[in-house]
């Protein structure tokens, strides 16, 4: 096994399989006993978010009789004797489903229980919060169809019950209290009935009801006698303790419960008991694919499976706008409950086959714990636009039925893109042995590539990386095992040996007894696993205490792909000693494959593991890193096989910007900044772009390379957003539309700021922009429009704040007596070039530019640099959603945390 390259301690213990699992935004989520520990991988020692599963009072679904309560199908619920509930199983939601445009998190409990939680980022704690309960609403859905039984009514009662009721009340009266009131025995009966409320009212008990009055910290219980004769009388029975007094009033408002059998109470309580909770991709109602998606049309599938073999289907929509000042409750509703399995569910993987652009079709594996695995292909059309709940929202398309029995412990479905049509999944069973299928969809054939006995314990994760060529397991045996797909065929392998820039841990136990789950980084360079120590093994004082697990991180970059490669190196090994020569070509392989993947739209821009990668390699192996990135900006950017030379590739890419989509341009920043500039901070760069000096020497000239190619990005991006707005400006003047946009869209602001930039860069810019800034400037003068002032105040001493740089202003101080004041230093919009105003603002934790608009969607999928803007504002410019995205970097926007707080790190 290769060495980890850091390691996390945790205070609690997982017990369940796939206890890590990893966003989309760079978080990772471990299940430990009672807790939910969030964690930055870029900041492992760092903040850390917290879930606390509390206590849950179980739901009321009705009362049974005394004497069925150890009845056979009650027996699970009899035993269960959990003092605190544990975490059986988390998920991540899609990016952009959260208020804040980052993930929810689903956490589903050893109570059953399912439950929504957010970050919180406008609450400044640890804790993260709760915005919905998916159990109580299946509750409220469950109760509103009487649990789907054709008759629940409830069986009357006799007077017999009452004196039972009245028996057990006066039980908890004290013997010595009752001998000294000298307290007549209620009549007992061998009635074995708990109340029900269903004929209460026609009940002729003769031991009458309890009322309660409350008197300096106790409460006595009174008999109202039922006897006509004594009508309104009451009979002191005695004071209650308060734990007595609630017990009291749990007995009674049982007698608001309807009576039923103990087939339906344990029916009733394997539908609401979930098992296994897994959120589905995004589904865009407009049938599009996009890394965030559009406000209030797209939608995100939570499946929740049970103890009862049911999955209960809800469709999640993503907020309306998006917002770092306050959240809100999500938008849910049930659409779909499936009968999947016969038996508990114990584990689901969802994938989407999107084949067709206009009509991508969801995919939803289901294991069981009677060794029953299914394939369901959804029906769409009714998941995403029904109002009703359709229990046949999915129809069945393989159905895997073991004559062992052995259950299904996990589920992992990869849909390679190389094949539009294929899906691979992989199932884990409880026996330590997994299944491969190569599914066809299209063809409707399902072919078993190999039963493989990879552990000797119960299999407790699967995870695929590199587009389905390697899957890793884990078990419960401690094992974690690497495997290759090669055509039809599973070839166990190595992990890399060699790791870049090992950090030290041997502050952290290495002696485990199981691992709980695994997990690969979106750029799929690392994975990270979840181990149970040793707790004999270590020190009592010292380390038992305060750690339980270890989460691990492990390079994979150097994955071996293909038995069959003979992959060399196109430099000189000579200079990479430490590394074997076939390694450092696997590293090169991935890291130029993991860069291409995020050149696609529907991939959120996450590049934590390459740029930890390629920084990590550029401590002692610098031309590595730049012969990497030279091969990777040749084969994307100009497109043809030249010498790989800095100063011939870097200005030719420099010629060819405008020809080059956006996500490429912003993909191109982030290297630049976070990898060839990574020695100078934020600031630094911003200024050395904005004034770019000619220096000397080597690796001076080197550096001044990439920053003109970073400036000249920048401006490339800029200039797109500029034209844009300039352009729907025009637009809409001409529609005579010039009215604020509703939330969660864009709108042309700071026009004069926008003005302002191009009469600065007048020589540099196009002329369709000089066009343009000319055509505002003159509907501008008859415009009394707040947001085209073109004079703008210090937000602390109102002076007035001149054009000088779009990145910040200076004011000019406020004239006293004494002289001028103090200059205050001002950030701008990134979008707008606006003095930003003092409400919290957007923050790119890349370029640490700071926003209080947010950038068209358009922007970010430009294709190139538009030849005729118009073209695109003349339809919808109205329509356009904005997006939480920085304009040059492409990563997703947050509100910035305290040192001592969590946040993500895409980079």
């Amino acid at each position: 096994m290769a060495s980890r390259f850091q390691a996390i301690p945790l205070v609690a213990t997982p017990s369940y399989p796939n206890a890590v699992a990893w966003s989309d935004e760079n978080l990772i989520a471990v299940a430990s006993g009672h807790l939910v520990t969030i964690l930055n991988p870029a900041l492992p020692f760092g903040p850390r978010g917290l879930i606390t599963v509390p206590n849950s009072e179980p739901f009321p679904i009705g009362v049974i009789d005394r004497k069925d309560l150890f009845s056979g199908c009650l027996l699970p619920n009899c035993l269960s004797r959990d003092r605190q509930p544990c975490v059986r199983s988390v998920s991540w939601s899609p990016l952009g489903m959260a208020h804040n445009s980052g993930c929810l998190l689903a956490v589903c409990t050893t109570e059953g229980r399912v439950k929504l939680y957010r970050p919180p980022f406008c609450d400044f704690g640890a804790e993260w919060i709760e915005v919905m309960d998916i159990s109580d609403r299946l509750y409220e859905y469950l109760t509103s169809i009487s649990f789907g039984e054709l008759d629940v009514s409830c069986p009357k009662h006799s007077d017999a019950a009452e004196d039972i009721h009245a028996e057990d009340s006066a039980s908890y009266i004290s013997k010595k209290e009752c001998k000294r009131r000298k307290i007549n025995k209620v009549s007992q009966t061998t009635g074995d009935q708990l109340p029900c409320q269903g004929n209460s009212e026609n009940s002729n008990s003769s031991s009458g009801a309890y009322i309660e009055r409350e008197g300096q910290g106790l409460k006595a219980v009174y008999k109202l006698s039922s006897d006509p004769l004594e009508e309104g009388k009451l009979h002191h029975i005695g004071p209650l303790s308060k734990c007595k007094a609630k017990t009291l009033n749990k007995m009674q408002e049982n007698r608001m419960h309807p009576q039923i059998t103990a087939a339906q109470y344990a029916s009733r309580n394997a539908m609401l008991w979930s098992l296994a909770v897994a959120w589905s991709p995004l589904l865009q109602l407009s049938s599009k694919l996009c890394p965030i998606p559009h406000i209030g049309s797209s939608v995100s599938l939570l499946a929740v499976g049970g103890k009862s073999g049911k999955i209960s289907l809800w469709r999640i929509y993503v907020p309306e706008c998006y917002s770092i000042e306050h959240s809100r409750v999500p938008t849910a509703n049930i659409v779909g409950l499936l009968e999947a399995h016969n038996s508990w569910i114990t584990s689901i993987s969802w994938a989407l086959l999107a084949s067709d652009s206009s009509n991508p079709q969801v995919l939803l594996a289901t294991g069981s714990s009677d060794g029953s695995m299914r394939i369901w292909l959804g029906n769409t059309e009714k998941l995403l636009n029904t109002s009703e709940v359709d229990r046949t929202p999915f129809f069945l398309l393989k159905e895997v039925i073991t004559a062992d029995s052995i259950p299904v412990s996990v589920l992992s479905l990869s849909m390679p893109a190389k094949s539009l049509h294929k899906m691979l999944l992989a199932v884990g069973r409880g026996s330590g042995s997994f299944e491969l299928w190569n599914c066809d969809i299209s063809g409707r054939k399902f072919d078993k590539i190999g039963s493989f006995d990879a552990h000797y314990h119960a299999v407790t994760d699967l995870a695929w990386a590199f587009d389905g060529c390697s899957l890793y397991s884990c078990s419960q045996d401690n094992f974690v095992r690497c495997w290759i797909l090669r055509g039809s065929s599973l070839h166990e392998v190595p992990f890399p040996s060699n790791t870049p820039r090992l950090r030290s841990s041997t502050d952290v136990p290495n002696v485990f007894i199981s691992c709980m789950g695994l997990a690969v980084s979106p750029g799929n360079l690392v994975l990270v696993m979840v181990r149970n120590l040793d707790l004999e093994l270590l020190d009592s004082m010292y380390q038992k205490k305060a750690q339980k697990a270890v989460v691990e991180f492990f390079w994979i970059g150097g994955q071996q792909q293909d038995l069959l490669s003979n992959a060399s190196p196109q430099f000189d090994v000579v200079e990479f000693p430490a590394f074997p020569e076939k390694e450092l070509a696997y590293w090169e392989s991935n890291i130029l494959w993991s860069l291409k993947q995020y050149e696609h739209l529907d991939k959120p821009l996450v590049v934590w593991d390459i740029i930890a990668a390629l920084l990590a390699f550029k401590q002692t192996k610098s031309k590595f890193v730049e012969h990497v990135l030279l091969k990777w900006l040749l084969s994307s950017y100009i497109g043809y096989n030249m010498d790989l030379s800095a100063e011939k590739i870097l200005p030719l890419v420099s010629i060819r910007l405008s020809k080059i989509n956006s996500r490429k341009l912003h993909l191109l920043n982030i290297i630049c900044r976070r990898v060839m500039l990574s020695e100078l901070k934020a600031d630094q760069v911003n200024n050395k772009v904005q004034n770019l000096e000619v220096s000397h020497g080597a690796e001076e000239e080197q550096v001044t390379m990439w920053t003109e190619l970073l400036r000249s990005s920048e401006r490339e991006l800029r200039e797109r957003l500029v034209g844009f707005g300039f352009s729907a400006f025009l637009s809409l003047k001409s529609h005579s539309t010039i009215t604020a946009s509703r939330p969660g869209y864009w709108y042309p602001v700071g026009l004069a700021q926008l003005e302002h930039w191009v009469a600065l860069n007048h020589e540099r810019v196009q002329d369709q922009l000089k066009v343009f800034s000319s055509e505002v400037g003159r509907h501008e003068k008859r415009l009394e429009y707040s947001e085209h002032e073109v004079a703008e105040q210090c937000i602390y001493c109102s002076a007035s704040v001149p054009f000088e740089s779009p990145e910040v202003g200076f004011c000019q101080g406020v004239e006293s007596d004494s002289g001028t004041g103090q200059s205050h230093r001002l950030p701008r919009c990134a979008v707008s070039m606006q003095v930003c105003p003092t409400t919290p603002l957007w923050f790119c934790i890349c370029c640490n530019r700071w926003g209080s608009r947010l950038a068209p969607e358009t922007l970010f999928s430009m294709s190139r640099y538009p030849s005729d803007f118009k073209s695109l504002t003349e339809s919808s410019v109205l329509e356009v959603p904005s997006k939480p995205l920085c304009p040059f970097c492409g990563l997703l926007l947050q509100r910035r945390q305290p040192d001592f707080l969590l946040s993500a790190s895409p980079v």
